[in-house]
Formats: C-alpha cells, structure tokens, sequence
C-alpha cells in the first residue's frame, strides 16, 4: 500500500523543520520551506528554486502542497467582497470570503463541508453535514485568501472570521491545529485578537475553549432569549438548552476575563420586537458582552424577512439605555453574491 502523503499546511514550523532533519536535510531548508509556504505563498513545488533538487524531490515523493484549486470567484458590485468556491481533495467544495474593510482585509472560512447544526435561516444548515475539514483544508483557505491579495498588490491578511460553512466547535481540534499554525508569527502571524470563532453554542467546545483558554474572539449565535424561541430557530438547542449554554458562557468569561460577542439576527416580527429586545437585555445584562446585530441575509430555503433598520436601531436603544449593553448593526456585503452570514453553501452537485 502506497503511504499516505503528508499535507505541508497540516504541519507546524516545528513539524517542518522536523521533517527536513529526520530526512538527513539541514534545518536551515525546513525554514525556507516554510517561508515558501506563507511568506511567498507559492502554488507549486517547482516555485521553491532555493531549495536543492535532493530535497525537493522528496517533497514531491512524500508530501503534497495543498492548494485549493477555484472553481469559481465572484466579486460583488461594490467591488469589497469576492466569493470563493473552492475545490476540496475529493471534489466537494466549500466557499471561503474575501471582505475588504478600510485599512485592513478579512476571510471568512469554512471549518466543515456542510453543516450538522441545521440553523432553519442559514443556507449552509439547510445543506446538511458531509464532512470536517482537515487543518490543511482550513490553513489553505488563509493561504488562499492571502495570495489572492497579493496578486492584486493590496495589504495581507489582517483578520480571520470562523464563521463560513460549518460550526467550528463541531471539528475542534483541527480547527485549533489550524489557527496554531496561522498564528505563527514567521508564517501568516495572524495575532490571536485578529481571529474570531463564531459557534451555534455547541456547550462542550466552549468548555473546552475556556479551560484551554484559546486565545482568540468568541461569538456566540444566540438568536432568541427564551429556550422555545431558540430551539425553533437553531436545533441544536434541543441538545445544549439555553440555561446550559449561557453557564457555559459565564464559565467562558471568568476563566478568561474575555468578553463574548453575541449573534443576533434580526428576523422581522420574530424577533426584532422590543419585547424582544428587553428579553436579551435582562439575559445578558451583568455579563461582560457585546450583542451583533445581523439583519437577515436572504437564503432559498426559509422566508423570513430582515428586521427593518427602525426596529435594529429602538433594539439598541433598550440594550444601551437601559441594560448598559453595547451593540452594533453588522455592516452588510457580499449580499448580491449570497457571499453574507448565513448564505454559504454549494449546489448539490458541488458537494
């Protein structure tokens, strides 16, 4: 049987300086190799011209670069977002976005090929679940992304947001794999306060994430401040109930002393209301929080209507004025190519 070939964005600086010695090759060529991989970003084995022949031939024998190949890219009409369908090892695909911000550029990437949750609003829910993602697959996105911008000259990546296709907590450990080989600071150097995981509120992994204490942004999708409310919106809080998941919250923020971004997508008479409004305030209110706003992103497979932007602006004034809860209204993009929360997936075909 022919051994399975190594995946070079799987492995740490540590790994491939590793590699390179059990091999009888010098360290010094496991540090161009890694340059290779995230300072030049390079597509193919043949780019690596300062490494020996010996050794890249070896690469070549027992490892793979693994590059995404693009089966589409579409850029929206203002030009700050473009929208990535990306080819997976065994042809399934996923999406990963590129969002321009002014003075810094962001990606949003998929964690799984699909997605077991089934958030009844979101389009990569309503797919269903194929399968995880290995760390290379994630590290690749990032990769992606950034040479993406370097071929256009414009700035690298500054920021990473968790929350394509997929729940990130639902593939732990490759996603931490992932964000410890980005972090590396002679690789993409993503810092820590640059990345931001966005769960459903799976209640173990946010566990997890606060012993562990990860340190990265935590966003939680809340949606709705009673346990019926939120169990017809997001199934997965039929198997981690609301008072389970908002211990696991306060358990989060004391371990860590970090706050938690919590996602609300506002759903025009569902729960966009200011009753609704005072329903999130008192089950937040004392904890150390910020509520996002999400105006809902159109999705074939549910028809529910954005919260009007008078009712996310009274929202506000209750969480500020009277619960002393900070807030913002995400800045919509991407939308004309179902690029925004909630409208990642892939035909069939594509999966």
């Amino acid at each position: 049987m022919t051994p399975a070939l190594q995946d070079l964005y799987a492995l740490t600086r540590a790994d491939v300086t590793a590699w390179m010695e059990t091999r009888g090759f010098s360290p010094v060529h496991g540090a161009r190799l890694w340059n290779y991989l995230y300072w030049e970003m390079v597509d193919a084995f043949a780019a690596m011209v300062e490494l020996p022949a010996k050794v890249r031939r070896r690469l070549e024998q027992e490892t793979y670069l693994g590059v995404l190949p693009t089966a589409l890219a579409t850029d929206s009409s203002d030009g700050f977002t473009r929208k990535f369908l990306l080819t997976l090892p065994d042809q399934r695909r996923i999406e990963t976005v590129l969002m321009r911000f002014t003075g810094r550029a962001t990606a949003c990437v998929s964690t799984q090929a699909g997605c077991a949750m089934g958030c009844v609003f979101c389009a990569t829910g309503q797919m269903g679940f194929a399968r995880h993602l290995s760390p290379g697959e994630i590290v690749a996105q990032m990769v992606h992304v950034g040479r993406a911008l370097r071929r256009a000259g414009e700035a690298r990546l500054r920021n990473v947001v968790l929350m394509g296709m997929g729940e990130p907590l639902h593939n732990y450990d490759a996603t931490m794999r992932a964000l410890e080989i980005v972090r590396d600071p002679s690789g993409l150097s993503l810092g820590a306060d640059r990345i931001t995981l966005s769960t459903v509120g799976v209640v173990p992994g946010i566990l997890r994430l606060a012993e562990e204490k990860q340190p990265l942004h935590l966003a939680v999708s809340l949606h709705a401040a009673t346990q019926e409310e939120r169990a017809a919106l997001v199934p997965a809080a039929k198997a981690w109930p609301l008072d389970q998941l908002m211990a696991a919250c306060r358990f989060y923020s004391e371990r860590t002393g970090r706050r938690i971004f919590y996602e609300w997508t506002l759903i025009e008479g569902k729960n966009d209301s200011p009753d609704h409004a005072h329903a999130v305030g008192a089950l937040l209110r004392g904890l150390p929080a910020q509520i996002n706003l999400i105006p809902l992103n159109p999705t074939e497979g549910y028809k529910g209507a954005p919260g009007r932007t008078e009712a996310a602006k009274a929202f506000q004034r209750i969480l500020g004025d009277l619960y002393g809860l900070p807030s913002t209204v995400r800045q919509r993009r991407g939308i004309d190519i179902a690029a925004g929360c909630g409208q990642l997936a892939v035909a069939a075909a594509g999966r």
